[in-house]
């Protein structure tokens, strides 16, 4: 499984990991940013983006994909920034092969399995009839049938590309849907006590009281900052105040 990769920078490695229907791309003014002082690694993890298809969507085979980039560009350790999904895969290589982290950063998203709360996303998407649609408007409409959040829209269409036969979404929708079990389950390992940072959006409910316990016990030296006045998106949402605090975390060690 060789990832698709976009390196720039000069410096320590940083290797960043993108959300559930999300890409590399997404990342772009905090790639950019970061890399003044890092030499950043955006990845698109499997089944998304422009990166293989597979039909398995674990954690396990999702951090072993990244080992693997990082054996391919020979980086023995790197520090790690995930968000939400791709969160889950830096903590389940924190939690298997803790030697290949540096530091690692979470983005709102805790180790624990969540509900199936992507279910009118994913049959929205499956809804959209990429047989007739004639432009992203069309999508935009059918889309909009199931999900009424302008943003959220926009966000899942930059995966919709147009191809010589007519239109195709990046994704791997059909494994992400029989896969989803397997993507809202919680990383498995042993406790990291390296140096990490979770990051919550304010206004974002996937990290709460409930998960303490959780967070304790696989983490329990990590420190925890919100992004007030975000969501569950905050290096997005609030790129400045987000791109500070990375930065700031990341400089301690130096």
């Amino acid at each position: 499984m060789q990832l698709h990769v976009n390196i720039q920078g000069q410096g320590e490695p940083l290797i960043i990991l993108h959300g559930l229907f999300g890409t590399l791309e997404n990342w772009g003014s905090q790639i950019k940013t970061l890399a003044e002082n890092y030499q950043v690694y955006a990845i698109d993890l499997r089944n998304h983006g422009r990166s293989p298809h597979d039909s398995e969507m674990t954690y396990s085979a999702m951090s072993a994909d990244i080992a693997e980039l990082m054996d391919l560009h020979g980086l023995e350790s790197a520090h790690i920034l995930g968000h939400s999904m791709g969160g889950k895969a830096a903590m389940q290589l924190a939690m298997t092969q803790p030697e290949r982290i540096r530091q690692l950063i979470i983005v709102d998203i805790a180790p624990v399995q969540y509900s199936h709360d992507h279910d009118s996303v994913i049959q929205g998407l499956i809804a959209v009839n990429l047989d007739t649609i004639k432009s992203r408007r069309e999508a935009d409409q059918q889309l909009a049938v199931h999900i009424t959040e302008t943003g959220l829209r926009q966000f899942l269409l930059k995966n919709l590309f147009r191809t010589e036969s007519g239109f195709a979404w990046r994704m791997n929708l059909q494994v992400i849907e029989s896969q989803y079990a397997h993507i809202s389950a919680a990383p498995e390992g042993n406790c990291y006590i390296g140096n990490t940072l979770f990051i919550k959006g304010g206004n974002s409910d996937y990290i709460t009281l409930e998960h303490r316990e959780a967070l304790l016990k696989y983490f329990p030296t990590a420190a925890y900052k919100i992004i007030q006045n975000a969501g569950h998106w905050p290096h997005a949402e609030k790129p400045a105040a987000f791109s500070k605090l990375v930065m700031s975390f990341l400089n301690e060690e130096k």
